[in-house]
């Protein structure tokens, strides 16, 4: 049987559980594993991990609390490829193959397709061949591939004004709709109850976030890529390097599209129940086209414009 060692991160001062964490797994060979015991959930670590290290690692929870928590860290061997946020940077009509599976390309689009398979129990080569089986020419120059020629400034004016615009516009439509089929059909159907709860989460959480993008992370974007055309180097920021926020936002993402994968379960991929009103079929589609905007808008923001703006700080700050 495998013996794994255990890292108690409680017993470290503060400021050397992260950098002991690091420590431990750069010194991993790959397929080699260690197991970090906490008092509290250490996704945070999670992110930081993935920015600094980017996808050499899986990222198993063994405990989830109350009390105490375990990850299992390993990492990947050089060989795991691509990520599925990659492939669909490149080319988004592989988003629909994806889809198709339940494959996560924005939320969880740093890991490769290997990884995403064996963890949903899917073949790989089955998903393989059909994304092999996108023609290469005609359709391919679609905006999927634009994206990755924009300008970083572009893009980001771009992910305010079509999806953050959006999203302030469906989310008092939505409410309405979530609040009013609950009251309607909750009875009978219990889990638009849950729906409606759920979508509320979704609202708070982007309204809270996107400010935080269009005040501090975008403008910032935006100045790295004039100094960059100026030929300067600029200070590093209040933040320390924009991986900091990078992390938070792409934390924010994720429990945003929990809160919409957590509906899709409970709709039974919106399946409609016989009695379903006008009400009840609008509230539907509207939550579906709610899930499609912003499963893109997130993909521009974790598999485009993220990844640029981190190497683009590392040529331009002093």
């Amino acid at each position: 049987m495998e013996t794994i060692e255990k890292l108690d991160v409680r017993v470290l001062e503060p400021r050397m559980k992260h950098p002991t964490i690091f420590n431990w797994f750069d010194n991993l060979n790959g397929g080699e594993a260690f197991v970090i015991h906490n008092d509290h959930d250490p996704k945070p670590l999670y992110y930081q991990l993935l920015g600094e290290r980017g996808n050499t690692f899986k990222w198993e929870y063994l405990l989830q609390g109350p009390e105490i928590w375990e990850v299992k860290i390993s990492k990947l061997t050089p060989e795991e490829g691509e990520t599925v946020g990659e492939l669909v940077a490149k080319d988004y009509r592989k988003a629909q193959v994806f889809k198709k599976y339940g494959i996560d390309f924005c939320c969880g689009g740093k890991k490769s397709l290997k990884q995403v398979c064996e963890e949903k129990g899917i073949s790989p080569e089955v998903v393989e061949s059909e994304l092999n089986a996108i023609p290469e020419t005609g359709s391919a120059t679609t905006r999927g591939n634009e994206y990755e020629k924009w300008s970083l400034s572009f893009l980001s004016d771009y992910i305010v004004n079509m999806h953050h615009s959006y999203v302030r516009e469906a989310i008092p439509t939505l409410y309405e709709y979530t609040t009013k089929v609950a009251r309607v059909h909750g009875g009978r159907h219990p889990e638009v109850v849950e729906v409606a709860k759920h979508f509320v989460n979704i609202a708070n959480e982007l309204e809270a976030h996107m400010p935080k993008e269009e005040r501090v992370l975008f403008p910032f974007i935006k100045q790295l890529e004039e100094a960059q055309k100026s030929g300067v180097k600029i200070d590093r920021p209040a933040f320390g390097s924009i991986q900091n926020p990078i992390n938070m936002m792409e934390m924010e993402h994720e429990a945003a599209g929990d809160e919409l994968a957590a509906i899709r379960t409970l709709t039974k991929n919106y399946t409609l129940p016989a009695d379903a009103c006008a009400t009840y079929r609008v509230m539907f589609s509207k939550l579906q086209e709610f899930e499609e905007d912003l499963h893109r808008h997130i993909h521009l923001e974790n598999n485009v414009l993220f990844p640029k703006a981190v190497e683009l700080e590392k040529e331009v700050l002093k």
